[in-house]
């Protein structure tokens, strides 16, 4: 029986890629626009664990759907974890990523102590219960920009293994070892296993 799970984005990129990870007999996959929901999502937590649950609730309580969605933040040890869950929001609300990386690199600029490591956490909500995936990936903020590639903090992020940025690896590449990925393989795992 093919039963509908909404993910709580509007982010058509990451819609099509967890959808391809999805059997597609079973599960169809919705996204917000969908929905008719275009308005960003609420995320006034001040946990990456609190928005991702605030936002699946959101879906759950309006539409009724069974449902889950995501919220990433980079935590850098020098920062104490900042920016973390103001990740996307760094540099200020009308800011964007260009100006989030700007002002990151400012902030570590007399530092050698460059560790961090990206965090993503998703909720779903399904058959009345809640469940957290989470995934992480470690590695170093470099001193500069490097590669074209990605998206956000990528060009600033190099992971524990590799010579290169995320900005700088291909898309397979990232996906194969990021956070987000991570966390998506294990949700995709506890729906194909039900």
């Amino acid at each position: 029986m093919m039963r509908t799970l909404v993910f709580a984005t509007h982010n058509l990129h990451k819609l099509r890629e967890v959808r391809d990870m999805l059997p597609h007999d079973s599960i169809r996959l919705v996204g917000l626009t969908d929905l008719g929901q275009m308005e960003p999502l609420p995320e006034t937590s001040a946990t990456i664990e609190g928005n991702a649950l605030q936002k699946a609730r959101f879906v759950k309580e309006h539409y009724g759907y069974d449902c889950f969605a995501d919220d990433t933040g980079l935590e850098v040890e020098a920062l104490d974890g900042a920016p973390g869950v103001y990740s996307a929001r760094y540099a200020g609300e009308a800011c964007d990523s260009a100006a989030n990386v700007r002002k990151l690199l400012e902030a570590l600029r007399d530092t050698d102590h460059r560790k961090a490591r990206f965090r993503t956490v998703i909720a779903l909500i399904t058959d009345g219960e809640e469940r957290l995936f989470e995934g992480e990936v470690s590695g170093q903020i470099t001193t500069e920009t490097h590669g074209a590639g990605g998206f956000g903090y990528d060009p600033i992020f190099r992971p524990d293994g590799f010579d290169r940025t995320f900005a700088e690896l291909s898309p397979d590449e990232k996906n194969a070892i990021s956070h987000r990925g991570r966390a998506v393989r294990r949700l995709v795992q506890h729906l194909t296993n039900r």
